[in-house]
Order: C-alpha cells, then structure tokens, then sequence
C-alpha cells in the first residue's frame, strides 16, 4: 500500500561519496534501473502431480517487514479496469478469500499488504493507471488508484493546476497514499494531507449473491463513510478512482536557514504557521536546525527552480554499497567519532548544496529558489530512467547492497511537542554520540500535519517526526546506541501519547495506537458495513486496530533490537553481546536495551 512520505531519508548520507564521483551524474540521469515490482512469483512444481504452479511473495520497498519476513501468497492479480477489479472481488467474495490491494513499489513498512494464510490473493493495482479526468472548470482530477503521485502531479499541471499538498516522494501510488494518510508539510488551508483534499473515492466492495458479491460503491464528500475510506489502511475494499481537489498552478519560494537548536523547543511550535509549506530538519549532535522557509509567491515572480532532491535520485549501485560496508564496519567496531565526523561533513555538503534543489533545473546559484508548485513540491528521478542492469538504482532498491534501516515517524501534537524536544535534548546532552546515527540519515524531520476529519487522520494540529537509521542485516545483532533510540521511541508513543504514521514504524510504534484516535469506533462501524466477513483484514490490521486481543508485539530472543517488543527480560536485548534490559535515563519508565560491558563483536 503505500507511503513513504519523503521516502526514508537516510539516503542522502551518500552524497559526500557522489561528490567524488560527480561526473556520474549526468549520466545516471538518463540511464537508471527504476525498483523492482515487491510482488514476485516463480514457477514450482506441484508435490501432489508433475504440474507447475505459481509461488508468489510480496515484501516493501526495503525486502523485509519489521519483523524481517516476506508474505506468501497464494494468488495474484493485475486488473486493468474497474469491471475486472469487480470481477476479482466478486470471486474474492463468493469464495471467502482473504484480499489484500498491492502498490507499484510497496512503500509501507509495515505488513498492511499482507492477507493472511498462503492461499490469500492479492490484487496488484499496478495496471489501474489512468488518468481518468482532469477538469478546470471544478479544479479536480480523477485518477485511478495504481497513479503515481509524479504523473498526477505532471498531468495537472499540463491544465494549469496543481495539487496543494503532497509527499516529498513522487513513487507512491494515489490509493496507497490516501490509505496511510501520507502528506507533506503545512497547516494552512486544508492542511498537508493529500487525503483531506479529496472530493471523492469509488471503493470495490464485498457483497452478497444477491448484489453478484461486490459492489462499486460511490463516495462523496458530504458522505460521512468517506471519512473512513479516506485513510482505510486498505481493509474496507480495494479502491479503484479518487477525485481530487486542485488548485490554479502557483509558484513558491524557498530558502534553508540554518539556526542554532538553543530555542528550538520554542520555534517549533510556531513556525508551521508562519511558512504555508515550512518544514525543520533538527540535527541535535550538532546543536542544528535547518529551516525551510517556504512560501506561496505571485506567479509573476521570476524563477523555473526544480526540487531534484539528491536522496531520489538514480545513484550508482558501487556507491551504495560502499557507503554500506563503511557504516557496518563503524557499527562492528563501536566507531562512533567516525559516524559523527561523516554525520557532520554530509550535512555540510547537503546545506552547500540546498539538498538538491536548483534555481534552474541545472545548478543552484543562490537564494530565494522560486519556482512553480509542480517543479517544486515532490522528487523522484530515479524512477524515470531505463534499466542499465542495476549499475544505477533509487537508493532504496533491494536488489543491491544498500541501505537497511530501521525508521519511526509519529505525530505528537503541538501543545506537547515543547517538552518532548526538550525531552530529547536532555537525551542528547547526555549521549550526544548517540544522535550521529541519526544525523548520517538527515537528521530529524520534522513536518507539520493538520488535524483531519478522516476517522484515522491527525487528532490534532501536530509536527510529524522522521528518524531513520542504520539497522543490521543480519538479526539479533544490536545497533550502537540502542537504548537511545528506543527511549527516544518510548518517549514519543507513551509519554507523550504520539500516533504512528501508518505506512511506517516498528511494531512498538503501533502499541495500543488505535485507542488514541477518538473516532476509531466509527471507523470500525463502516468497516463492519463494507465488509462484514473480513476479507481484506488480516492478523496484523486486527492488531493494529484493536480487534485481535494478541496485539502487535512479538515477544522472543532479541525481539526489542528489532522493535517487537520491549524488554522486560535482559534475553530480550542481547546479554551475550552486553547488552541488557535497563531503565531509560530520562523517560524511567521506558525498558531499553543497555550496553554494559565493553565488547567488540557487535556488527
């Protein structure tokens, strides 16, 4: 399903390598091997006869959910139209199958696209392409669910229009988008959820003979249902249309201001209402916060500038994973100053750079860049080239060594957002190491979400927090500065009551996540009309949404490095390794994994 928001933005460490082999550049431009379908299937022979049949999977984006399995599935279909996603979910439906509704890239994290059992079906929305209709006089476009959001965007604008809010990311599908509730960053206006801009959604389904089991049903924004469907986390149906709101295409400027973090417990709570689209990047080992100051401006103002953000762009694979033995060695060796020195010299190169970003589509000559809304607002050229046999890949491709990352994003409202930066600040100053693991994946990001009328939208007024960082391949192995990450995780979900961004987060992150949305009870109510026998649900959406009392942890050796639990037994972190289940040093009432004793092997 779904979102990544700006896609992981670890990513960007690279660029100090890039540099050196800057030459690459133009070429990658133009001759990249977009990522994989997370769907794959191989022919297997039958053990009860000699005839072959098909054995499919289905992962994310990264090649593992967070408790590093893959799913199988037992079925695989690729509708091209609303009558033949009928048709599956008719036969979906008269069967009593579990479904579940697949992305072109499967940029959610967790395992919302998982049916339960090896025999489930999944219903790719890969071929469910189309722009239906793009219409100036409303100010709408009607796309179907499989539409990236980059097409969207370049499809609007070819009529004068431009959708308000979006993910820095252009790879996520519209339906997969809306589902998770991804968004960019804003409180004007309607917000920054894409989902709060929709005018109206046609949903795919479960019914009975009577009704030839599947029906379209048709959504509007006057219709209170649809403020389930809006963020569904795909268990009401499969969405096959979405209309959405636009408005005339205008131009923005932006600037990155670096300040010093002293105040910026204080800052934070206002300057998300200050800059229609501002956002913050907080790098706390280096006492730094870069600002964007971004803006609508006249559409007169001079400027053609373009967001070709370095993290999204085609990279090659020799880079990547080269960047990758250096962290693992950092991480085998407890080298922490090499991480800090890294941190602080690609943070350097990103500023000088503006992250990407150009006054021109070619080089970045200085501030204010201006530019219009569709240039600026998302990136993503790495998913725009030919294949080049993975010479060249988005950074986050599975198929070559790259990154791996563990990432927690959770909202926490603006009343409380004051006392929980200084609440990391604290944590900082006493670990202030601990916190270049964060810096070598662009620091913490920092988004601001208005509140929705979405069942499972934003709650209220709120800064959504992006930390992404290094996590070993191999499990059982702990990361450096373990205990730190976690009690910044622990701080943010139980003390200060922060609700996950559904397409990302470890399992921890989901803890009794469901009981903070006030209108959840309504949710579960439409749920219950649209598909009364569960068939898209599955064990992990049960969880999540409070219906299966087992709930999301997954209590065994190890299970809180990987954030399936938290510790309660020393077994739990990795004893053999030093590491032991210990109170947290500024949240007490966090359970972290502690690192005790010197050792060496850590990996």
């Amino acid at each position: 399903m779904a979102e990544l928001g700006r896609i992981h933005s670890f990513v960007i460490k690279l660029f100090s390598m890039w540099a050196v082999c800057s030459f690459l550049f133009p070429y990658c431009t133009v001759h990249c091997s977009p990522p994989p379908n997370p769907i794959k299937c191989v022919s297997k022979s039958s053990r009860t006869s000699s005839r072959n049949s098909s054995y499919c999977t289905i992962s994310n984006a990264i090649g593992a959910f967070p408790d590093r399995s893959i799913c199988e599935v037992g079925h695989v279909v690729y509708p091209k139209t609303e009558e033949e996603l009928v048709s599956v979910v008719a036969m979906a439906s008269k069967n009593k199958m579990k479904v579940k509704i697949a992305t072109r890239y499967g940029h959610s994290l967790p395992k919302l696209v998982c049916p339960d059992g090896n025999n489930g079906l999944l219903i790719s929305t890969l071929h469910l392409n189309r722009i239906v209709n793009v219409n100036p006089s409303t100010a709408t476009i009607t796309v179907e669910s499989g539409v990236i959001l980059g097409d969207l965007i370049k499809q609007a604008a070819k009529s004068g229009l431009a959708l308000t809010a979006a993910p820095y990311w252009w790879g996520l599908t519209v339906g997969g988008l809306i589902s998770t509730a991804a968004h960019g960053s804003g409180l004007w206006g309607r917000g920054s959820s894409v989902h709060d801009y929709v005018e109206s959604i046609r949903i795919v389904t479960p019914s009975g003979p009577n009704e030839g089991y599947a029906k379209v049903r048709m959504l509007y924004s006057s219709d209170p249902d649809i403020n389930a469907a809006k963020v569904s986390l795909g268990v009401l149906g499969a969405i096959s249309q979405v209309t959405l709101r636009l408005e005339p295409l205008f131009k923005r400027s932006i600037t990155f201001t670096e300040k010093s973090d002293s105040d910026l417990a204080i800052q934070a709570t206002t300057f998300g209402n200050e800059h229609e689209f501002g956002d913050i990047s907080w790098y706390p080992n280096q006492h730094k916060a870069i600002y964007r100051v971004d803006d609508r401006i006249s559409s007169n103002a001079f400027g053609n500038g373009l967001n070709n953000f370095i993290g999204f762009r085609p990279t090659p694979s020799a880079a990547l994973a080269a960047a990758r033995t250096a962290e693992e060695i950092q991480e085998s060796t407890s080298d922490a100053n090499g991480k800090c020195i890294n941190a602080k010299s690609t943070t350097t190169a990103l500023v000088t750079s503006a992250f990407g970003f150009t006054n021109d589509g070619i080089a970045f000559t200085g501030y204010p860049i201006i530019g219009y809304q569709n240039r600026l607002q998302a990136a993503g050229s790495c998913l725009e080239s030919p294949n080049d046999g993975l010479a060249t890949v988005c950074p986050t491709d599975p198929r070559v060594k790259g990154v791996f990352y563990h990432q927690l994003t959770f909202s926490i409202e603006l009343s409380k957002v004051q006392n929980f930066i200084e609440d990391t600040q604290k944590l900082r100053d006493l670990k202030p190491k601990a916190f270049c693991n964060l810096e070598l994946y662009t620091g913490i990001l920092m988004r601001y979400v208005k509140a929705s009328n979405a069942y499972l939208g934003k709650q209220e007024d709120a800064i959504d927090f992006d930390i992404t960082y290094y996590r070993s391949t191999n499990p059982g192995i702990p990361q450096l500065f373990q205990d730190v990450l976690e009690e910044i995780e622990q701080i943010a979900v139980f003390k200060y009551q922060g609700i996950p961004h559904w397409g990302k987060n470890r399992n921890v992150g989901f803890i009794g996540a469901v009981t903070k949305y006030k209108n959840a009870g309504e949710f579960l109510k439409v749920k219950e009309t649209f598909d009364p026998f569960g068939l898209f649900s599955s064990k992990w959406t049960d969880q999540i949404l409070g219906l299966d009392q087992s709930g999301v942890t997954i209590v065994k050796e190890h299970c809180a490095l990987e954030g399936l639990c938290i510790c309660s037994e020393d077994i739990h972190c990795a004893p053999a390794k030093g590491y032991y289940c210990r109170p947290g040093r500024v949240y007490k009432e966090a359970r972290v994994c502690s690192r005790l004793n010197v050792v060496t092997d850590l990996v």
